[in-house]
Order: structure tokens, then sequence, then C-alpha cells
């Protein structure tokens, strides 16, 4: 199977021209948020989302090309993630982050806020000046998804009552608003309306949700190399994913030590044995599956090109993350 740096080959000229204008945009004659938009340059940084955008556009384009909107269009997507993890990894109290030190391990707490959030503001002056309503309407929802998303994700922390539909929202709002939206407004940046629009937007959602339930099973069945940090963090951290819910469906056990948030020896582990010995992961793994088909559908539409394939095997690629 590919690596995202074989898929995204057909705009790997344009993401270094992203790169080097993203280094321009950002924290110019600043130092402290000039260091902390390493994040964008950090090791291992795919680049997949501002990729997504580049290759929509390209593929939506008669001649193929790429004009200076949809460019702007990718950075704007790539500050507005790299923000979001900014603040994520002061959230979650993260050191390090794909192996580089967080912002807020390197500096402080309160640098790391003032990067995101100088960061978000950024994004949002560069999204003003791209003059389209629509397009602003968009990415300004993606800003207010992922802190609904981030303030979601406290909220239900070792919560066993809450509902499946709870979790696909948080993950809808963290991992898969940025992709849709932003899909879309590259359509709309092409001059593209009605079922095109939904369609673009549909294939960023589902492959965001796909990306997620991959991610929430890795959680459990990957190494900490493979995952860059410690495995099943998430559930030691109380958060809630798509096999720990399919498992308590099956284990009712496991909400006992949810509940008491792991407090005594064992529980973890525990706790782990119980996911991975029911059908919770293989369920997770059919939600995936079937985010991925649908996204892989949505874009059929699009007329072929390199770039268009790139986007088809987008899907595989994320659930090729598990085997």
């Amino acid at each position: 199977m590919s690596t995202v740096a074989e898929l995204l080959q057909p705009v790997e000229a344009d993401l270094d021209v992203l790169l080097a204008d993203l280094r321009s945009l950002i924290g110019a004659g600043h130092p402290i948020l000039q260091a902390a938009a390493e994040h964008l340059f950090a090791a291992g940084g795919k680049r997949l989302r501002p990729g997504i955008v580049l290759l929509l556009s390209r593929a939506m384009d008669p001649a193929g090309e790429l004009g200076p909107r949809h460019r702007r269009l990718a950075e704007i997507t790539e500050m507005i993630h790299t923000a979001s993890l900014v603040h994520d990894d002061v959230v979650d109290g993260a050191d390090t982050r794909r192996g580089v030190a967080t912002v807020h391990s390197r500096f402080n707490h309160r640098v790391a806020v003032l990067a995101g959030d100088f960061l978000f503001a950024q994004a949002s002056w560069h999204l003003a000046n791209l003059d389209d309503l629509e397009v602003v309407k968009l990415l300004s929802r993606v800003i207010m998804d992922l802190a609904d998303g981030e303030v979601k994700q406290g909220l239900f922390r070792y919560d066993t009552g809450q509902n499946f539909e709870t979790y696909l929202e948080k993950s809808y709002c963290k991992t898969a608003s940025l992709i849709a939206n932003s899909a879309r407004a590259a359509g709309v940046l092409s001059g593209r309306c009605g079922s095109d629009l939904d369609d673009l937007y549909r294939f960023g959602r589902q492959l965001g949700l796909a990306f997620q339930v991959v991610d929430d099973i890795l959680d459990f069945t990957g190494s900490d190399q493979q995952l860059g940090k410690p495995a099943a963090s998430d559930l030691a951290s109380g958060y809630l994913t798509a096999p720990v819910l399919y498992a308590l469906e099956e284990r009712p056990a496991l909400a006992g030590l949810i509940e008491r948030e792991f407090c005594e020896a064992g529980d973890l582990e525990q706790a782990l044995a119980l996911v991975r010995g029911c059908e919770a992961i293989p369920r997770s793994r059919l939600l995936a599956e079937e985010f991925a088909r649908d996204a892989h559908g949505a874009i059929e539409w699009l007329p072929a090109s390199e770039p268009r394939s790139a986007l088809r095997a987008l899907p595989e690629f994320v659930l090729s993350r598990l085997y």
C-alpha cells in the first residue's frame, strides 16, 4: 500500500511551495511564535489536509491547474490544523508530538495558548482576504467545531452513559469538520454548486470519520512507536471511543472499571483485555470500512486524472493503517 507521500505525489511541488509560504506568513520577526510554528515543519507532519485541498482543486480544474486562491485555502487549512494541535497538546498535557517537543513543553503553557490563538487569528485574517463569504462561513465553522469537539471530549470523560451519537459528533468536530468543510470550500472556489458541493463535503466528512475510527482502533492494537504515544492512552484518559462503546454493550463489567477511573491496580489492564477479547474491534473495523466506502463513492463524478486517482486511493490508505 502507498505511503502518504506517494499519494500526495501529484501535488508534491505544491506542498513544497505551501511550506515555504507558511514560513513567510507566520511569525516573521517573532522568534517565539516562529518556534511555536515549528509544528508545521516538525518531523513526520503528513500535510494530508492541505494535500486533499490541493488534489481536489487540481482535479476540478479542466486544465488541472491550481489558482492562487486554492493555494491560499490549502495554507489556511494547514494553519487551522496546526493551531488545533498546539491547543490539543496543552489540553492533553502531551510532552511530544511525532517525537518533537510540544510548544508548551519547550516554552510554557501561556506561550502555547497564545501561539495557537495567533495561528487561528492568522488563518481568519487570510480567510477574510479570500473575499468569498461562503468560504469564510465554511472555515469559521471549522474553528467553532474544533473548540466544540475539545469541550465535548472533556465533558464526557469516563462517562459510560454517553451514546454512539455523541462519540461520532465529537469525532466529526475534532477530525472530520476541517477536511469536509475545506473540501467543500475548494469546490466553492472552483465555481461548483449544489450536489457537487454536497459530495465534496461528504467525501471529507466520511474520510475524516474513517480516519478517526482507525485511530481509535490503533489505540488498542498499535504499538507505542506506531502511535507516537503510549498505547491505550485514550482509554487511560477516560476518552471512550468506538471500540470501548461497542465493548460496553458486550462486556457490562467494563463500565465499573471506567466509572471508578481505573483507580485500582490492574484496572486498566483488565479493561484492555475486555475490549480486546470481544467483537468490539472487528465491529469498529466494519464501521471504518463503511465510512471509507462512502468517501470513495462521493467523488466518482470527478473527471479522470492523477489527482482524482490519488483522492480515490485515500480511503483505502486510511484503512491500510489497520493491517
